[in-house]
């Protein structure tokens, strides 16, 4: 996220959050390592997407990116577990610093754990066309080395999640963010102190849904967050949309090898008002972002 039009201010921030923030990821990652040696069930995965349309504000949206993701999602007893961590490689179009001509590096991180209520006190939530109900909490984290902002995201999330009767899975979830972030402008050589949002909600549902006997599934998530008050700079910010979604093949049940070992398959992300940055304003065409992609998966 690029803020060559916004002077850098060191604004307020909130020292116990970082303790807090740290201390509950490695608690989480803990409980992840435990419950996995009890899973019920578990699918483990490495993945490459890659497009030539993403986004960034004040950057515009010609910007290609290589992205590696490992991802985990477990059942146990009581609830799932799940986890995701992404790798994104940008070219030159989003550089690492304000004389680079190397593109920048990203890590985000996302823990979701939900407990299945209904599993809890041994009594059926079933009601309607939802088949459970549940608590989820979990953390977002990330790292990007960029010209205008290199991002150090951290957040904590909780709320209530519907299990949808779908064949595969669709979970709606009502979640309330504990968002903040400490960005350095290599333009300008300022830094701002950690600085926390106003706590806000966010709509999400996440799925993945067979289509009938075909070798095929739908996937994706979609996001929609209101807005967080203002930002570190002083600007309003407004409600935020993302909805990333794929069609993917079973490459191994269409050629006979083993089913659910290698997906393939075509994604499109639609991101407006990306972080929260108005996509009307000084930003432009980078904060609403339209990006199609190609992706593979192995599952081991």
């Amino acid at each position: 996220m690029q803020l060559r039009q916004s002077p850098l201010t060191v604004t307020q921030a909130r020292p116990h959050w970082r303790t807090f923030s740290l201390a509950l990821a490695c608690s989480l990652l803990i409980t992840v390592g435990g419950v996995s040696e009890a899973a019920d069930w578990s699918d483990t995965y490495i993945g490459y997407r890659y497009g030539t349309k993403f986004a960034e504000p004040f950057e515009g949206n010609d910007i290609s990116k290589n992205i590696l993701n490992l991802s985990h999602v477990s059942g146990y007893k009581y609830g799932t577990n799940f986890f995701n961590a992404d790798l994104l490689l940008s070219d030159s179009n989003d550089p690492a610093s304000a004389d680079s001509t190397e593109g920048a590096r990203e890590v985000y991180v996302v823990y979701r754990h939900t407990l299945d209520m209904g599993k809890v006190t041994n009594q059926p939530l079933a009601f309607g066309p939802v088949r459970g109900v549940g608590i989820t909490a979990g953390f977002d984290y990330n790292n990007k080395n960029d010209a205008g902002y290199n991002s150090k995201k951290q957040m904590l999330v909780a709320g209530v999640t519907l299990m949808m009767d779908v064949p595969g899975f669709l979970n709606i979830s009502l979640l309330q963010l504990w968002e903040s972030n400490a960005p350095c402008n290599t333009y300008t050589d300022t830094c701002v102190s950690r600085y926390s949002y106003d706590p806000h909600p966010m709509l999400t549902l996440a799925w993945g849904i067979p289509l009938g006997s075909l070798p095929l599934s739908f996937e994706g998530f979609a996001n929609f967050i209101a807005d967080k008050g203002t930002d570190e700079f002083g600007n309003s910010t407004e409600p935020e949309t993302n909805i990333d979604m794929q069609l993917m093949l079973d490459v191994g049940a269409v050629s006979g090898g083993p089913k659910n070992t290698f997906k393939l398959g075509l994604e499109y992300q639609y991101w407006k008002n990306k972080f929260g940055v108005d996509s009307k304003g000084p930003a432009g065409s980078g904060a609403f972002a339209k990006t199609p992609m190609i992706r593979a998966e192995y599952h081991f």
